[in-house]
C-alpha cells in the first residue's frame, strides 16, 4: 500500500503568485487602471485650478473694496501709500494665481490628456487595444501549461481515490478474517479484490508521476513566455509612471510662486516627495508583489495519507467544477479559506479564478437542482421499484444527500453503480441518498 504523504504539505495554502493560473490579470488590470489614473489626476489639477481661480478672485475684490474705503478715510500721507500697497499687493498676487490656474489647465492638464489619448487606444467593442493584447499575450503564454496541469490534478485525484480504495479494500478483508460468516470464497474475492486495487494503485501513482513529470519539462518555456509579456507590461507601465512624476514636477513649479521662506519649506517637502520618486523602484515593488519575484509552490509529488480524512461528495461525484484549477489544492475533507489580503491598489475588488477558459473541451452550465446547499431534495420521491441490499460495514453518510447505516441493516437499491463506486439508495425509512455501492451486497 502506498506510504502517507506529508502532512504539513497538504496544509500548505495556495500561494497569491503571478504563475498561479489567471494570476497574470493584475497585470492587465493595471493597462486599464493607468487610463483611469490619468483621468484622476486630470481631475486632481482641475479641483486646484479651480481654487486658484477663486482664491484669485477673492484677492481682487478685496482690494477694490479696501482701496475705495482708505481712499475716502481720512488716513493720509505716507502711511496711506504703505496701505495701499498692501492692495497692490493683493492684486498682484492675484494676478499670479490667475496665472498659475492658466497654466493648470492650458499646459499640464492638456499635457496628460494628450498622453493618455496617444497611450491608450479604445476598441469599437469596448475597452482598451493595449489591455487586450497584454490578456491575448497571457493567455497564449499559459494556456498549453494549464492545460498540463489540469492534467495533473485529474491524475493527482485518481491517485488519491485508488489509494483510498485500496485501504477499504485491505480493511475489509483484514475484518473478514475475524467473522465467521464469511466463507473462503467471499474471503478469497476480497483477497482478490485487494491485489486489483494495488494493481490500480500503482498504475494511477505512475500516471500521476508522468503528469508531474510533463509538467515540469514545459515549465521553463511557460516561465519564459510568460516574462516576455510581463515585460512588455512592465516597458508600458514605465512610460506611464515616468510621464506622471514628469506632470509633478511641472505642477510643482507651477504653484511654487515665491521664495519666501514659509512658501519655501512647504515646496521643499513637495520637492522632496517628488524627485524621490523612482519608476524603476516601482517596476521592481510590482515585480516582486505581483510578478516574476513572487514566491511560488511548484507542483510536488503528495502522497496519499491515510489520517486525513477523504470523501467524494455529491458534486465531485457528478462532476460539477471538475474543470476548475487550483496550483496546490488537495481535495481533503479539511479546507483551508486563505486570507489574502489587499496587497496594492491593482489588485482591489479583483477575483481571479483559475477558470475553465483553458479546457479544450465544451464546458456545461451546471444543474443548480443539483445543488445540495439549498432548493429542493435532488433526490424526488421514487417509486417501489427497486433491489433489496443488506450492508456490509458501518457507513456514517457525511454530507446531507448520503446515507447512514449499520452493518446487517436491509435497504432498497434504486439505481446501479456509477462510476464513482456510489449507488442511489432508499432506507426503510423513506429516506433518499446515496451510499458507497461496496459497503452492501445483494439479498
Amino acid at each position: 500500500m502506498s506510504g502517507g504523504f506529508d502532512e504539513s504539505a497538504s496544509l500548505e495554502e495556495t500561494t497569491d503568485s503571478f504563475w498561479e493560473v489567471g494570476n497574470y490579470k493584475r497585470s492587465v488590470k493595471r493597462i486599464d487602471d493607468g487610463h483611469r489614473l490619468c483621468n484622476d489626476l486630470m481631475n486632481c489639477i482641475q479641483e486646484r485650478a479651480k481654487i486658484e481661480k477663486a482664491y484669485a478672485q477673492q484677492l481682487t475684490d478685496w482690494s477694490k473694496r479696501w482701496r475705495q474705503l482708505v481712499d475716502k478715510g481720512p488716513q493720509y500721507g505716507t502711511v496711506e501709500r504703505a496701505w495701499m500697497a498692501v492692495m497692490t499687493e493683493a492684486e498682484k498676487v492675484s494676478e499670479l494665481h490667475q496665472e498659475v490656474k492658466n497654466n493648470l489647465i492650458n499646459e499640464d492638464f492638456e499635457k496628460v490628456k494628450n498622453w493618455q489619448k496617444d497611450s491608450y487606444h479604445k476598441q469599437m467593442m469596448g475597452g482598451f487595444k493595449e489591455t487586450k493584447e497584454a490578456e491575448e499575450g497571457f493567455k497564449k503564454a499559459q494556456k498549453p501549461w494549464a492545460k498540463k496541469l489540469k492534467e495533473l490534478e485529474a491524475a493527482k485525484k485518481s491517485f488519491h481515490m485508488a489509494c483510498k480504495e485500496e485501504r477499504l479494500a485491505a480493511v475489509r478483508e483484514a475484518n473478514s478474517k475475524g467473522e465467521a460468516s464469511v466463507t473462503a470464497d467471499q474471503q478469497k474475492k476480497l483477497h482478490e479484490k485487494l491485489d486489483k486495487c494495488k494493481q490500480d494503485s500503482q498504475k494511477a501513482k505512475e500516471k500521476y508521476e508522468k503528469a508531474l513529470d510533463e509538467l515540469g519539462k514545459c515549465t521553463p518555456q511557460y516561465m519564459e513566455n510568460m516574462e516576455v509579456v510581463f515585460d512588455t507590461c512592465q516597458q508600458f507601465e514605465e512610460k506611464r509612471l515616468s510621464f506622471l512624476r514628469e506632470v509633478l514636477q511641472d505642477v510643482k513649479c507651477h504653484l511654487n510662486l515665491t521664495e519666501d521662506n514659509s512658501y519655501a519649506t512647504v515646496y521643499i517637502e513637495v520637492e522632496r516627495t517628488i524627485t524621490s520618486a523612482s519608476a524603476q523602484e516601482d517596476l521592481k515593488w510590482f515585480s516582486n508583489n505581483h510578478g516574476p519575484g513572487m514566491h511560488m509552490n511548484w507542483p510536488q509529488f503528495e502522497e496519499y495519507n491515510p489520517e486525513l480524512t477523504h470523501h467524494i461528495s455529491k458534486k465531485e461525484k457528478s462532476k460539477k467544477g471538475s474543470d476548475g484549477i487550483m496550483l496546490t489544492n488537495v481535495t481533503t475533507a479539511v479546507e483551508h479559506a486563505q486570507d489574502r489580503g489587499s496587497v496594492s491598489s491593482y489588485e482591489k475588488n479583483q477575483a481571479y479564478t483559475a477558470s475553465t477558459e483553458w479546457s479544450d473541451e465544451d464546458q456545461t452550465a451546471p444543474d443548480s437542482g443539483n445543488d445540495t446547499n439549498g432548493g429542493s431534495n435532488p433526490f424526488e420521491e421514487e417509486t417501489a421499484r427497486g433491489v433489496r441490499v443488506k450492508a456490509l460495514y458501518d457507513y456514517d453518510g457525511q454530507e446531507q444527500d448520503e446515507l447512514t447505516f449499520t452493518a446487517g441493516e436491509e435497504l432498497t437499491k434504486l439505481e446501479d453503480e456509477d462510476e464513482q463506486g456510489w449507488c442511489k439508495g432508499r432506507l426503510d425509512n423513506g429516506q433518499l441518498g446515496l451510499y458507497p455501492a461496496n459497503y452492501v451486497e445483494a439479498i
